[in-house]
């Protein structure tokens, strides 16, 4: 049985970095939408607590409250490391995933709300959680591959093709997502 060559500590393979590199975007995107989760349904349990509204008004109000602290946190500590020359652009693109997201969120509450009629304190915190999960998958998808792309050149550490000159970020019809798999 022949002997695989193995690699030293220092240096991972390709896909081994790309996947710790996504990992760790992973968890910081993961905390800050974990402290978003606490911001959203606070706001929305202090909303249906304190006013008469009804329950997706109030949900949909705790959600740009959230949507508002996440931009900051991802901007600022998710992906302060990504291209900021854009910032108009990174604004609105994020504004467009974000309302995409609240509608995801917040009809799964809808639903289950005004189809099935569960409604009352818990069963809309349960249903305002599972909206954000649901809603979460397709942000966390979209913020990376279209609002905070990795600058020319830093692409390199993370495995992606965004320092060869023919997927510049200036050229948008170029450009290709994170998520793209390499050519083999």
């Amino acid at each position: 049985m022949p002997l695989r060559p193995t690699h030293s500590r220092g240096k991972r393979p390709p896909g081994r970095t790309r996947l710790v590199a996504l990992g760790h975007e992973f968890a910081k995107f993961g905390t800050v939408g974990g402290l978003g989760i606490f911001v959203n349904l606070g706001v929305f349990n202090v909303c249906r607590g304190a006013t008469g509204l009804p329950v997706v008004r109030c949900s949909v109000i705790a959600t740009v409250v959230a949507i508002a602290f996440n931009y900051l946190g991802l901007r600022y500590f998710t992906y302060r490391d990504r291209d900021k020359s854009h910032r108009s652009r990174e604004i609105a693109l994020f504004a467009v995933f974000s309302v995409i997201g609240l509608v995801i969120e917040n009809g799964v509450l809808y639903v289950a709300t005004y189809g099935f009629g569960w409604d009352g304190p818990l069963l809309g915190n349960l249903f305002k959680f599972l909206g954000i999960g649901t809603a979460t998958l397709f942000r966390f998808w979209s913020y990376r591959a279209w609002v905070f792309r990795a600058l020319p050149g830093r692409g390199a550490r993370h495995g992606s093709r965004h320092g060869d000159p023919s997927n510049s970020t200036s050229n948008p019809a170029a450009y290709q997502p994170e998520t793209t798999a390499p050519p083999p």
